[in-house]
């Protein structure tokens, strides 16, 4: 690699003729090829040739300085520096080459972020792992973005170019919808913070230029509650679209405002998955064997001598939170402190929308990467199809737990009052009249046996014949004709 950084143009253009690739461009182009060939095809005839290009250069340049010609032998004032010159150009020969990291000096020469200083690359700036996207290639490290000015609009160039396997891989990779391709370059900015993973962040007044277009950047979710700023999703920013697939170079310039946070860029070739690919996976290596969750069953019921209350049983529903439906897949976080479950084809395709990996149960943060499966809920609802709910018992076992029909009557007898309208002469029509003058309606007492009511009845016939009065022990008053049936 550092030898094809000395090379001159008509050295460059002499490597890429040896291995049949382009020899037209500007030199950056040709170094850019250079070192992709170094990278990624350096064959052992590829390596000799290029030590010896290197060497007839540096042979030549010590044999004219060794042997100036006649008309250049009254410089002798150049002859120090050429000596000197020649001097190290032989400690570089003889020195090992220095085992420099490949996309620092990658960067050194495409991806200078708006004239950085020499320590272009921060690895130590690191971003948090995106559940749907899985990352192929790592285009450009973590890199701080550097004010130039004192403007509060910064802008940030940045050249680089694809290699022909990772075009390939573009190219040959599936539509997730029309136009927009499974594996992409992604741009993803973060905070510049080096204590931990950190999650996608834009500056503000961020504008993201590819080639001669602006890319689209992800707009506020608008808020509903008064007083409340909108959030903006902050995703890696797919270019796939407007980049040229091919073996020139694309030009992509950042435009952030500097209102005193620092902020890092960085390029990713990934696949991006689907909720359907990732539930796959999850199925294939997060199964938690029943055994395992009826131990911990056990060990939530356990006796806790501290306290002065024994628990016998936990409730667990089969509905899921998310979209009160019984649940198919049911999945928690290992993190989670309950037995609660919710369907993870939900929880994922819900993330996928808008990624928050919150828990619907606790609300505490329940990532991919530590969400399981319940074997032993998922065994259960195979089992249990009429029931939404069911208990666990302290020695791991489980029993459902069914709705009670509603009973009929009750012991207590309530009495239901029904206006005269809803009678239709069902019960019979009152004869006397209450007090001021109002109609008086017959109460029947079905608590009494068969043959007391027969006797009463015929009490009642008889007193009604001497035009006197309902006897208040049977009879009372209600207004506007109600009758009271029990």
């Amino acid at each position: 690699q550092n030898m094809v950084m000395s090379f001159r143009v008509s050295d460059l253009q002499m490597l890429l003729g040896f291995v049949g690739r382009s020899k037209s461009g500007l030199k950056h182009e040709l170094v850019t090829r250079a070192l992709q060939l170094v990278q990624f095809d350096c064959s052992p005839e590829v390596f000799k040739k290029i030590k010896e290009l290197y060497e007839t250069r540096y042979s030549k340049k010590s044999s004219e300085v060794a042997q100036p010609p006649p008309q250049q032998q009254h410089r002798a004032e150049a002859l120090p520096l050429h000596s000197s010159y020649d001097r190290g150009s032989a400690v570089a020969r003889t020195l090992p080459a220095p085992n420099i990291d490949y996309p620092a000096l990658y960067g050194k020469y495409l991806n200078g972020l708006g004239r950085l200083p020499p320590k272009v690359a921060k690895p130590e700036v690191r971003l948090v792992k995106l559940p749907f996207y899985t990352t192929l290639d790592e285009l450009l490290k973590p890199t701080e973005l550097v004010p130039q000015n004192n403007e509060k609009l910064q802008e940030s160039p940045c050249i680089f170019a694809l290699t022909p396997r990772q075009v390939e891989l573009i190219r040959n990779s599936r539509e997730l919808q029309p136009g927009v391709k499974s594996v992409q370059v992604v741009l993803r900015i973060c905070y510049t913070d080096t204590s931990s993973p950190q999650e996608d962040q834009y500056p503000p007044n961020i504008a993201v230029k590819v080639n001669h277009s602006y890319c689209s950047v992800p707009g506020y979710y608008p808020s509903n509650k008064p007083g409340v700023e909108p959030k903006r999703p902050c995703r890696p920013i797919n270019l796939t679209h407007l980049m040229y697939l091919s073996a020139a170079t694309n030009r992509i310039t950042v435009t952030w405002g500097n209102y005193g946070k620092s902020y890092s860029v960085g390029l990713y070739l990934v696949r991006q998955m689907t909720s359907a690919e990732l539930l796959q996976r999850l199925k294939t290596i997060g199964i938690k064997h029943p055994e395992l969750c009826k131990a911990l069953v056990k060990e939530k019921l356990r006796l806790d001598p501290d306290s002065e209350i024994a628990t016998t049983g936990v409730r667990v529903s089969l509905i899921c939170p998310l979209v009160k439906m019984r649940l198919s897949v049911p999945c928690r976080a290992e993190t989670c402190a309950h037995l609660q479950c919710f369907d993870a084809v939900f929880y994922l395709q819900m993330n996928e929308k808008k990624p928050t990996w919150m828990c619907p149960v606790c609300d505490k943060p329940a990532p991919y990467d530590q969400l399981i499966i319940d074997g032993l809920l998922s065994k259960i609802l195979t089992e249990c199809e009429d029931a939404d709910e069911i208990e666990y018992l302290v020695d791991g076992s489980w029993c459902p737990i069914r709705a009670e029909k509603e009973r009929s009557c009750s012991p207590q007898c309530p009495i239901l009052v029904l206006g005269s309208s809803d009678v239709n002469g069902l019960l019979p029509t009152p004869t006397g009249n209450g007090e001021n003058g109002k109609a008086t309606a017959d109460v029947v007492d079905l608590t009494l046996d068969s043959s007391s009511s027969e006797e009463e009845e015929e009490e009642d016939e008889e007193e009604d014949d001497d035009d006197e009065g309902p006897q208040p022990k049977r009879r009372c008053s209600y207004e506007k004709g109600l009758v009271s049936a029990c």
